[in-house]
């Protein structure tokens, strides 16, 4: 059964809730044949003590959309996947607004995979780019 647009959308931010996406207000926003997009509230919650958006901050929503369109695009009802590693450059300060992580596959392997994070802000400046490595094992029955 093929879901819509609106269902994944639905059920992956039905799944945030009481968990670190919830507290960091992450929403799923947009998806596609081979994306999963999430955006994040650039507000004091998310805050380095100078006033500016948290590279911690930036990360975890970096891995949760790369976590989440691994569990999209892979098998997860015959696989526990896991994220491995993760890195990330930041390029450029946010005070205020969105920020936006759009992930994509740079290699989609049968246990491994590489995913590409790209995170701007709205007005499509790149704030960082992220990495997410992970692996994917037949569940224990």
């Amino acid at each position: 059964m093929q879901l819509s647009k609106e269902e994944v959308l639905s059920r992956a931010n039905m799944a945030s809730k009481n968990t670190l996406m919830e507290t960091l207000e992450i929403e799923m926003v947009d998806f596609g044949d081979d994306f999963l997009v999430a955006r994040m509230p650039v507000t004091s919650r998310v805050y380095q003590p100078d006033g500016v958006l948290h590279g911690g901050a930036t990360a975890a929503l970096a891995e949760s959309v790369g976590s989440f369109a691994s569990h999209i695009f892979l098998d997860s009802q015959n696989l526990m996947i896991r994220g491995l590693e993760i890195t990330a450059n930041h390029l450029k300060s946010v005070k205020e607004g969105y920020i936006y992580a759009k992930a994509t596959f740079l290699h989609k392997g049968r246990t491994t995979q590489l995913l590409d994070i790209r995170v701007t802000d709205e007005q499509e400046n790149l704030v960082s780019i992220c990495r997410l490595s992970t692996i994917s094992l037949p569940k224990s029955s």
